[in-house]
C-alpha cells in the first residue's frame, strides 16, 4: 500500500462508515480492486482512530452534556437525593444506560464472530449480497416515516435490539449505521434520534474494533507510520463531513435515498464476479 492508496481508502472509510452504505463492504471491493492483502492491519488501525475522532468531535456537545449529567447525578445519588427511577427520566442518563445496554450484545457478537467476519471480508459474493440487503432495509424506512419517539421515550428493549443489530452488522456489506438506524425507525423512533443514537452506540464498538486491531501493532514498522497518519486524517475529516450530511438527511426522513446506491453497488459486485 502506498500513501495515495491509504488516502483513498481513508476517504472511502470516512464516507461509508457513517453513511448507511457499509464501509466494510466498500473496503473489501476496493482492496480487491487494488490487490491489497498485506496492509489490512495498518489500515484498520489508522481508519478506526480517524473514525473515533470524527464521532467525538461531531458529538462533542452531546458527550459533554452526558459527562456533566453523569457527574451531577452521581453526586446527588451518593448523597441520597435521587434514586434510580428519577435518574432514568434524565435524558442524558437514559442515553448512557441505553448505550451500555446496547453495547453488550454488540460486544458478545463482535468477540465471538469477528474472526469469521474477517475471513468473509475477502468474499466479494457475500459482500455484494449483503449490500443489497442493506439497500432493501433502507428502502423500507420510507414507509416508516420520519416521525416517532425521541430519546426521552426510548426503552431498554430499544437499546438491546439496536445493539444486537449492530453486532450482526459485523458482516461485511451490512451497514452498521444503516442497519441500526433502520431497526430503530422500524421500532417507532424518529430518524434523527435514531441516527444520533446510532453514532453514540458506535463509539464503544469502534473503540473495541480498534483495540482488536492493535493486538498486532508490534508488527507495524516505521515505514507504515506515514500510511497510518494519512489514513487517519483523511478518514477523520471526511467522516466528520459525512456525519453532518447524514443527520441532515435523517432530519428530512429520507434515509431511503441511499437504498438505490447500495443495491447498484451490490449488483455491480456480482457482475464483477462473472
Amino acid at each position: 500500500m502506498n500513501i495515495v492508496e491509504a488516502v483513498i481508502l481513508g476517504i472511502v472509510q470516512g464516507l461509508t462508515e457513517f453513511l448507511p452504505v457499509s464501509s466494510s463492504g466498500h473496503l473489501v471491493l476496493l482492496q480487491n480492486l487494488f490487490g491489497l492483502k498485506e496492509a489490512e492491519l495498518v489500515f484498520d488501525v489508522s481508519v478506526h482512530v480517524g473514525t473515533i475522532l470524527a464521532v467525538l468531535i461531531f458529538l462533542r456537545k452531546e458527550i459533554s452534556a452526558i459527562l456533566g449529567s453523569l457527574w451531577n447525578t452521581g453526586s446527588l445519588w451518593l448523597k441520597g437525593r435521587i434514586n434510580g427511577a428519577v435518574a432514568w427520566q434524565i435524558p442524558e442518563i437514559r442515553l448512557t444506560v441505553l448505550v451500555v445496554v446496547g453495547s453488550v450484545p454488540t460486544g458478545i457478537l463482535g468477540l465471538a464472530f469477528h474472526k469469521i467476519a474477517e475471513t468473509l471480508f475477502s468474499t466479494v459474493l457475500i459482500v455484494s449480497i449483503d449490500l443489497m440487503i442493506t439497500g432493501i432495509l433502507l428502502a423500507l424506512t420510507r414507509f416508516a416515516g420520519k416521525w416517532g419517539r425521541k430519546a426521552d421515550r426510548m426503552t431498554i428493549r430499544d437499546g438491546l435490539v439496536i445493539g444486537l443489530v449492530q453486532g450482526i452488522a459485523i458482516m461485511p456489506g451490512i451497514s452498521r449505521s444503516g442497519s441500526t438506524i433502520s431497526a430503530a425507525v422500524f421500532m417507532g423512533i424518529e430518524q434523527e434520534t435514531a441516527t444520533r443514537f446510532s453514532f453514540l452506540l458506535s463509539i464503544p464498538a469502534v473503540i473495541g474494533a480498534a483495540l482488536l486491531s492493535l493486538k498486532g501493532l508490534d508488527q507495524i514498522s516505521a515505514a507504515h507510520l506515514g500510511l497510518i497518519a494519512a489514513g487517519m486524517v483523511s478518514s477523520a475529516l471526511v467522516g466528520y463531513v459525512s456525519l453532518g450530511f447524514l443527520v441532515k438527511i435523517a432530519r428530512q426522513g429520507k434515509l431511503y435515498l441511499f437504498a438505490p446506491y447500495c443495491i447498484l453497488v451490490g449488483v455491480a459486485g456480482l457482475v464483477w464476479l462473472r
